[in-house]
């Protein structure tokens, strides 16, 4: 009975039928390549214990030149700077009320009125109550001078928060809670909250439901559309803006508590943009960017326009003849979509195409120049610089650019973007992952309306696989974090409780405290040439190399999975634990076509995949 040894070709193919990629791999989830051998993913633990409030979709770590590190983070709902351990919140105020708000309770109620003239907020806002005093019963000073996240806006000049207590648990008013928290009760209200879902385009249907009149239209805002971030550090400092959104500022000198500030209200601001759609500093002459931004004299954004500081300022945008303050609009499309820094030039994707942006000097600072045509971004955070070069997805594939944009062949496209949902496909981002020689984008499938996948691409070895987000790995932002050893990526609790966490990558086998499964499956290949006869399988020699193996009992399951032919569903017909002691198994697997699964659970150990070897004897025709 002869031993026949299967190898099978590096990457995942899901371009043809099963049976059409026979010598393949056709399905796999945290499963990577490395020199053309498939082997699970590494793990991740918690950067920090703390968590964030809403839905990150942007990280920007950084190094401050004390050698401090700090860790930019925007979410729906807030925005923080991560030091060491502790998340600062450093949400900007729109504004503030003084002496100027009143509480009206219901007895055996937990919702508060809140009465503030043209308060301005939204659902969802936060507002920082202080100075107000007892309502007389249990609606007490501690439970009213607290941060506060709105539940219902009822009017302009009214809207609801449920009362509690310094732990967060509800507090219900009782009868002797008729005051209205004195004269003196402050506000500090938070800029609004953006979107955790993305809305398409602008006019009627743009707003949530209720907000404006029937048939109404309305502009795109930071309000109204999915909450992205851009941030950036300028020096020690950060800027950031919410897309459509103001410019903020953070100064690392007025300390961790400090929170960020509309850089149009720092010293010497001179045509600070209004709003832009993305912002960032150029890195050799230390400009401030705002790609989509408002021309000088008006707060509408033009989607085309580039504005730019004087060199080294933050502050300056006013052009003059002694200045390299400046603007330019882009010919090219309709809007920008996104903009990356990569090796001395700002690659601007519009709907169109892509612009370079270099830095020239005096007279014209930067020049712009198109590169490509007819390809765009599917996001704004859809590319990532990894080996020397740009990698990007837009809505037709994926591609790479090192001075010239050119498509990337890639063996799971059709599977990728027919399972797309193209209604959230602005969630869609990227990240590199260098030590591994990867890309990944993660998206959100089919009629999910978060990121629930991924695809995976080694650049080195151009070899593609798949995956899902369960097991703890659902992601909505990255960073290579080069100033850490490990990357650095955002989560999304599932769960009720609005807590999520940032996580090293790379890190042990686990997700931090549970095991994840990880899988590979092979296509279907004939075990007699061209599937002429049945065939039985007798042995199978697995080849596999557990990676810090914790003991001997440490297993990874090879599964035989079988059909007669290529429209039947495959039937799982033998299943073997194989252990580092393992030689061989006797197995009793009859079949035309086989396929073969190898996964495990474990949090403790990796694996390695080899090569397969089966003992295989001819077994009839019926």
């Amino acid at each position: 009975m002869p031993l026949m040894k299967y190898v099978f070709k590096p990457g995942i193919n899901k371009e043809g039928t099963n049976y059409s990629n026979e010598g393949g791999w056709f399905d796999a989830d945290k499963v990577r390549f490395r020199k053309g051998k498939p082997e699970r993913i590494g793990g991740w633990t918690k950067f920090s214990e703390n968590g964030f409030i809403g839905t990150a979709r942007k990280i920007h770590p950084y190094r401050a030149a004390s050698g401090d590190t700090y860790i930019g983070l925007g979410t729906h709902q807030k925005l923080y700077n991560l030091t060491g351990n502790v998340f600062y919140d450093i949400t900007p105020i729109r504004a503030t009320t003084t002496n100027g708000i009143v509480f009206s309770a219901t007895n055996g109620s937990s919702t508060l009125t809140v009465t503030d003239d043209a308060h301005g907020a939204l659902t969802g806002d936060f507002v920082t109550i202080s100075g107000a005093v007892t309502l007389g019963g249990l609606i007490t000073a501690d439970v009213l001078n607290q941060e506060y996240q709105i539940e219902t806006v009822t009017s302009e000049d009214t809207y609801t928060i449920i009362a509690k207590d310094t732990s967060g648990d509800e507090v219900t008013a009782n009868s002797s809670d008729s005051g209205n928290g004195g004269s003196g009760v402050d506000g500090a209200y938070q800029i609004n909250t953006g979107l955790d879902v993305y809305v398409r385009g602008t006019g009627w249907g743009v707003n949530t439901w209720g907000a404006g009149t029937f048939g109404s239209a309305g502009d795109l805002t930071s309000t109204n559309q999915l909450r992205l971030w851009s941030i950036d550090n300028f020096g020690d400092d950060t800027i950031v803006s919410p897309r459509a959104g103001g410019l903020f500022f953070w100064d690392k000198t007025d300390g961790l508590t400090t929170r960020a500030v509309a850089l149009s209200s720092e010293s010497g601001a001179s045509d600070v943009p209004t709003a832009c759609l993305q912002v960032m500093t150029s890195d050799v002459d230390k400009h401030v960017i705002a790609f989509g931004s408002n021309p000088i004299g008006s707060s509408a954004i033009d989607p085309l326009l580039v504005r730019f500081s004087d060199r080294e300022s933050a502050v300056d945008w006013t052009p003059t003849a002694t200045n390299q303050a400046g603007g330019v609009q882009l010919s090219q499309g309709s809007t920008i979509v996104g903009a990356l820094r990569t090796r001395q030039e700002i690659l601007i994707w519009t709907d169109a195409g892509i612009m370079s942006m270099r830095f020239v000097g005096e007279p014209f600072i930067f020049s712009f120049t198109e590169v490509a045509e007819g390809v765009s971004l599917i996001s704004p955070n859809a590319a990532t610089n990894a080996n020397g070069s740009v990698y990007f997805m837009d809505r037709s594939g994926f591609h790479v650019y090192s001075g010239t944009s050119q498509r990337l062949p890639c063996t799971v496209l059709d599977y990728v973007l027919s399972d797309l949902n193209q209604d959230q496909a602005y969630k869609v981002f990227a990240g590199a992952n260098e030590g591994v020689n990867e890309v990944i984008w993660f998206y959100p499938s089919g009629t999910s309306m978060e990121v629930d996948k991924y695809v995976l691409f080694n650049y080195l070895e151009n070899t593609w696989s798949i995956g899902t987000t369960t097991d703890n790995f659902v992601r909505t932002a990255w960073s290579e974090a080069s100033i850490y050893e490990n990357p650095i990526a955002a989560s999304k609790n599932n769960s009720s409780v609005n807590t999520n966490y940032v996580y090293n990558h790379e890190i042990g086998h686990g997700d931090g405290s549970d095991a994840f499964t990880a899988f590979i499956e092979s296509s279907d290949f004939d075990l007699a040439p061209d599937g002429e006869r049945f065939t039985f399988i007798s042995k199978l020699i697995p080849d596999v190399e557990f990676r810090d193996q914790q003991s001997t009992s440490d297993t990874v399951t090879f599964t035989i999975k079988g059909r007669d032919y290529p429209l039947q569903d495959l039937s799982t017909l033998q299943t073997i634990n194989v252990t580092p002691n393992s030689t061989f198994e006797n197995t009793r697997a009859r079949s035309r076509q086989a396929a073969m699964r190898i996964s495990n659970s474990s949090s403790d150990y990796g694996w390695r995949l080899g090569d397969l070897r089966l003992e295989i004897r001819p077994d009839g025709k019926r």
